[in-house]
C-alpha cells in the first residue's frame, strides 16, 4: 500500500527541490517538443534543429532532438509521480518551474542554437531582427514570470 502524501511539501526541503527540477524538466521537454519540434518544424516548416547539411540530416537530428525532448518531458513527469506519493503537491509552484524551464529552454535556444551556434534560424528569408526579438523577448518574459512564480511560492 501507497504512503499517504503528507500536506506539507516543505517538510523534507529535498522534495521541494525535486518538485522545482520535475517543472523545470518537464517545462524544458514541452518547449522543445510542443512548441519548437511540432509547432516550428513540422506544422509551419521553418526550420529543423540542424540547417547545415542535406533535408536527410536535418530530419534526422529533428527526430534525435524530438527524443530528447520527449525524454526529459518524461523524466520530469516521472518525478512529479513520485513526489506525489510524498505530498499533497503545490500546483502553483510546479507550475512556476514549468515557466521557468520553457522560458529557458527558449532563451537557450534562441541565443545557443541561434545566434552563437548558427546551427538554425526562427525563419529563412526574411528579417530576423522581429523574429529574434519576439522569441528571445517572450523567453525573458516566461522565464521571469516562471521565476517570480518560484520566488513568491517558497517558504
Amino acid at each position: 500500500m501507497a504512503p499517504t502524501p503528507t500536506a506539507n511539501p516543505d517538510a523534507d526541503l529535498g522534495v521541494d527541490r525535486r518538485l522545482v527540477l520535475s517543472g523545470f524538466l518537464f517545462g524544458c521537454g514541452v518547449a522543445g517538443s510542443v512548441i519548437d519540434l511540432f509547432v516550428f518544424h513540422l506544422l509551419l516548416q521553418w526550420h529543423h534543429f540542424y540547417d547545415l547539411s542535406t533535408t536527410n540530416v536535418a530530419l534526422l537530428a529533428d527526430g534525435l532532438f524530438h527524443g530528447a525532448t520527449w525524454l526529459i518531458t518524461v523524466w520530469g513527469l516521472f518525478m512529479l509521480g513520485d513526489i506525489r506519493h510524498r505530498v499533497v503537491v503545490p500546483w502553483g509552484r510546479w507550475s512556476g518551474a514549468v515557466l521557468t524551464g520553457v522560458g529557458f529552454f527558449q532563451l537557450f535556444d534562441g541565443i545557443v542554437f541561434h545566434k552563437l551556434l548558427r546551427i538554425h534560424q526562427i525563419r529563412y528569408g526574411v528579417d530576423l531582427v522581429v523574429y529574434d526579438l519576439v522569441w528571445i523577448g517572450s523567453a525573458v518574459i516566461l522565464l521571469l514570470t516562471g521565476l517570480l512564480i518560484l520566488w513568491r511560492t517558497r517558504d
